[in-house]
């Protein structure tokens, strides 16, 4: 079996090939959401895009910006919408 080598610059190999990518328990913290919550999201395809590798979900950081600014802009369109009546 191959070991895998730190690169040069002394990073964590894992680290570095998951850079961009954040699991859903890490993203539960930083939304001060539950993972049921997230889970929920997905099933209902209301959430932030996600990947699964084996039984691990991934969510990359800038889906989920990008999703986040997507739910910012919804709630202004509805907030709008609700001050014309």
């Amino acid at each position: 079996m191959q070991e895998l080598k730190t690169p040069k610059d002394g990073r964590d190999m894992s680290r570095a090939l998951l850079g961009g990518w954040i699991s859903r328990a890490d993203l539960a913290r930083e939304l001060e959401v539950t993972e049921g919550t997230l889970r929920r999201w997905a099933s209902e395809r209301s959430g932030p895009p996600y990947i699964r590798a084996g039984r691990k979900v991934f969510y990359r950081r800038s889906a989920v910006v990008e999703w986040l600014e997507d739910q910012e802009a919804a709630e202004l369109r509805r907030a709008r919408r609700g001050a014309r009546r």
